[in-house]
């Protein structure tokens, strides 16, 4: 019966999305639950199910932090020791910062670091190439003073792993996580994935259309660079697989205190959709007085989501193949889910009437190093629109994601700076205006990421 629902909701929201394949895992009493419908290419179409690759994007980060996690369980690794105890030659736009920065700043993102560098596909492309660039990217903040969501901080973390075990970053990966924990069919690269039956990714252009997204992870083939950040892809039997050990005492790769710490939270976050706080990688939720510790991920026309609730031993996965309608596809999953499995109903937040003199205060243009968001007010709405920058799609040879159209925003009760998005690809999402010590508006959060003030409307 169980079984049945599942399948339904999951048909049904696949189908008023169009999305073009699926795949559901439930763990709930200890029971293992799928359901999966589309198929894995429109032009060469198998039925997706459970053992189905998806790339998993920034749901790969669970795997390095735990991973480092082993490391600092074997005493190999000081969580509050600098970066540069294990990456002597680690060198930062600000000096200060690279001496500042500990390893425990890279996994609850508070090192204050922008976030990502740009693969151009050239050059040194591994993570020891990656370091010798990272002058290059903007810091946002002095360590531990906030956090921000930054791929490069986890793509650095990477780099630690690799200096301590001596190996590869995938090498090590397989020793310290993968092997131990059982997960076959959680892999790196294309090489592995094309063995496997895998779920091609689908965007949809302007005209409505899905066409096929290039190339197929978040990140162009060979950019090792990206792989601690969201190199992996994997099915939803592993993903519940990986849930278990999540839920479990650590099987033999790392102490259960070690394992639990995780949990813990070590940084608040302010009006986020994704969650109250990071505990060490976990975005953690408060759902209704359960404790829950999740994480996302969106690629390139792929989206990866991964819920746990411990106290109620409790996981759902999603994993959708189309942009942007995976997310909000992912999104209604869980929520479906926490209702019928565990009685939890998401109280959506409301927005408060539009004001004027607040709508004038945050509009103008907004950037991280790859995106362009622009808050506008035609007098009666405030919208957002955020995408890639020009001259980055313009230089590039690969297809790239489209962008997100202005849509509705709303503010949110309270000190009038916290907001929630009202309609299209990134509905539901919630952020908050920055200022400074003088109450200027200097940015805005979007999905854990700050993004700096450029312009203001004129």
């Amino acid at each position: 019966m169980r079984q049945d629902k599942l399948s339904e909701f999951v048909k049904v929201q696949a189908t008023k999305l169009g999305v073009p394949g699926v795949a559901v895992g439930v763990l709930s009493d200890g029971e293992e639950i799928y359901a999966s419908h589309g198929v894995t290419s429109l032009s060469n179409p198998l039925p997706v199910d459970e053992k189905t690759l998806f790339p998993l994007a920034s749901v790969s980060k669970t795997f390095t932090a735990t991973a480092l996690m082993r490391l600092v369980a074997e005493g190999k690794v000081d969580l509050n020791a600098p970066v540069r105890t294990y990456v002597p030659e680690l060198k930062l736009a600000d000096e200060q910062a690279a001496a500042q920065i500990t390893v425990l700043n890279l996994l609850n993102h508070t090192a204050g670091l922008d976030w990502n560098l740009i693969d151009d596909g050239e050059g040194d492309r591994s993570l020891a190439g990656l370091v010798t660039k990272l002058h290059q990217l903007p810091l946002i903040a002095p360590p531990g003073a906030r956090a921000s969501y930054s791929q490069a901080g986890y793509n650095l973390a990477g780099r630690i792993i690799e200096k301590v075990t001596g190996l590869p970053f995938e090498q090590a990966m397989a020793s310290l996580v993968l092997e131990p924990v059982g997960l076959a069919d959680t892999v790196y690269g294309l090489s592995e994935v094309m063995v496997r039956k895998f779920a091609v990714g689908y965007n949809r252009g302007d005209d409505g259309e899905l066409r096929p997204a290039r190339p197929w992870a978040a990140f162009k083939e060979g950019a090792r660079a990206d792989n601690p950040g969201g190199g992996l892809a994997s099915s939803v039997s592993d993903l519940l697989r990986w849930a278990r050990f999540q839920l479990g005492e650590g099987e033999g790769v790392l102490p259960a205190a070690a394992l639990h710490r995780m949990r813990e939270q070590t940084v608040g976050l302010r009006a986020s959709t994704l969650g109250d706080g990071f505990g060490i990688c976990w975005f953690l939720h408060n759902l209704d007085g359960l404790h829950g510790i999740g994480h996302g991920g969106s690629g390139n026309g792929q989206f990866a989501e991964l819920l746990i609730v411990p106290e109620r031993n409790f996981a759902v996965v999603s994993l959708a193949s189309a942009g942007p309608d995976g997310y909000p596809f992912n999104q209604s999953v869980v929520r479906w889910a926490l209702e019928h499995y565990l009685g939890v109903i998401e109280k959506p937040a409301e927005p408060v009437p539009y004001d004027e003199g607040r709508a004038r205060q945050v509009v103008g243009r907004y950037e991280i190093d790859a995106m362009n968001l622009d808050i506008a007010t035609d007098g009666t709405r405030l919208t957002l629109a955020v995408g890639i920058k020009p001259e980055i799609r313009g230089a590039s040879d690969e297809e790239m994601p489209p962008d997100y159209p202005a849509a509705g925003i709303g503010f949110l009760s309270g000190d009038g700076d916290e907001y929630i998005v009202t309609e299209g690809g990134l509905t539901g999402q919630r952020g908050y205006f920055s200022r400074d010590a003088a109450g200027a508006i200097t940015g805005v959060d979007l999905a854990g990421r700050l993004f700096g003030r450029v312009t203001a409307a004129s």
